[in-house]
């Protein structure tokens, strides 16, 4: 990128003077990172509003129901995967983002009007389809996000912005948190959901204007034309993945991930549903623990991603959230308290979202176009919600069979111990081809090894 750049006074405006003062931005850098953190900032306001609603819902429609709603969200995202690589391959990238944010526009529109006018028994049902639709809209639109953004900044520009992206999406959660648990009772629900609908189309807004400013970010070897659809074939992303060690291997992070904090959400339904029995109490509840959990992150992410991933490196780094998964998981079953399963689920999700998620979007830096976009796109979403069906079904057999949390976190041990290993052989590999791709101007990460 930096070849490409444009070449500015070296002091830069006022946007990168500001920005300079948190983090280590370039004066060519500026525009287009403000504009990306709009971006993200817009869209996990508009999340965190529905967060809280989609899981009281959930737990209105009885926690022993959640499986099946799990397995409802991975047939969701099985079938709207393939509609969104169809629309990669026929539109560029501006038009593909605007059309898919709208789509679920829409879809909010008419969860709005529904549970506007339907009558109380239809509420259970209206409340299970939404959990479904949330589960497949967050990560669906945030993994869009991370595509652009990585088809966007290279591998080096990412270790120094993408912590400072992640508190963009922080601060949007942490707004979003406040403004659910602050006026859901005077509001309602309805009118949150139309907050989410103005909130996307900034998110929309955003999009366009990075897009128009971005060209002096692409890289000539890897990046195309961005006014060009990316083409190739609607399974793509799934094909690909399976043939490249590489992206198998983050296929598989996002296992490890998604089943361990699968059985930490079931533990957390459960006490939620014994503890509030009030719906609006269950709602206020979710997003106390999320507007905390995104004030502790939002000081990692601006005084510490960055730098850490400077000095460790993108394997160290990477291992942050399994090792504190290892520790966390053998403290539970230690001691298996309310406190100390607080602790575990606050630890890990502020390493997840300060450390893990900014240092594995970086690994995408190192694949090609398309597959910043299609095999990204099927990992975030099909992998992930197919991982939170296994633990789902996993949790339930493990309480059926009698395993109480001691057991289940003794369980998840192992497993954290094999995502640990994982980890650092994924980060090694992300370094390897970073310095070969420096060399050689090209990926030996692009296909199957």
């Amino acid at each position: 990128m930096a070849s490409k750049a444009p070449a500015l006074p070296e002091r830069g405006g006022l946007l990168y003077q500001g920005l300079r003062r948190i983090i280590d931005v370039r004066p060519a850098e500026a525009r287009a990172l403000a504009w990306s953190w709009l971006y993200v900032f817009a869209l996990f306001l508009a999340y965190y509003v529905l967060r809280p609603i989609r899981d009281e819902l959930g737990v209105a429609g009885g926690v022993r129901n959640l499986p099946w709603l799990f397995t409802g969200t991975l047939l969701a995202m099985l079938a709207v995967n393939p509609l969104f690589a169809y629309a990669v391959r026929k539109w560029p990238r501006e038009r593909f983002i605007a059309i898919s944010y709208r789509f679920f526009m829409l879809n909010l529109l008419v969860f709005m009007l529904l549970l506007m006018f339907a009558g109380q028994e239809a509420h259970v049902w209206i409340g299970r389809a939404f959990f479904i639709w949330v589960s497949v809209f967050n990560l669906f639109v945030v993994s869009v996000f991370w595509s652009f953004v990585v088809d966007v900044f290279d591998a080096e520009q990412g270790k120094r912005l993408f912590g400072f992206l992640a508190a963009g999406a922080t601060v949007g959660g942490i707004a979003g948190s406040g403004l659910t648990s602050g006026f859901v009772e005077k509001l309602g629900q309805n009118w949150l959901l139309l907050a989410s609908i103005v909130l996307l189309e900034v998110a929309v807004f955003a999009s366009r204007h990075l897009s128009r400013i971005s060209d002096a970010f692409q890289r000539p070897v890897q990046g195309g034309d961005p006014n060009k659809a990316v083409g190739g074939g609607i399974f793509a992303g799934m094909t690909h993945t399976f043939r490249s060690p590489y992206l198998l291997g983050i296929a598989f992070f996002i296992l490890f991930y998604s089943v361990t904090s699968t059985f930490l959400y079931f533990q957390q339904a459960t006490i939620a549903e014994a503890s509030f029995p009030n719906r609006a109490a269950r709602t206020a509840f979710f997003a106390d623990i999320d507007f905390w959990v995104n004030v502790l992150t939002l000081v990692f992410q601006l005084f510490l991603t960055g730098r850490l991933m400077g000095w460790l490196g993108v394997a160290i780094t990477l291992c942050a959230l399994p090792l504190f998964s290892v520790a966390g998981f053998a403290a539970l079953a230690a001691a298996p308290s309310v406190t100390v399963f607080v602790a575990v689920q606050v630890v890990r999700r502020v390493s997840n979202f300060a450390l893990a998620r900014p240092t594995r979007e970086v690994l995408f830096t190192s694949v090609p176009r398309e597959d910043r976009y299609k095999a990204k796109n099927f990992i975030d979403t099909v992998v992930y919600r197919g991982g939170d069906q296994v633990a789902s079904w996993s949790y339930a057999g493990l309480i059926a069979l009698g395993l109480s949390m001691t057991g289940i976190s003794i369980v998840a041990v192992p497993l954290s111990v094999a995502w640990l290993a994982l980890s650092f052989w994924l980060g090694r590999r992300q370094e390897r081809a970073e310095l070969a791709e420096a060399g050689a101007g090209a990926s030996p990460l692009s296909r199957p090894a």
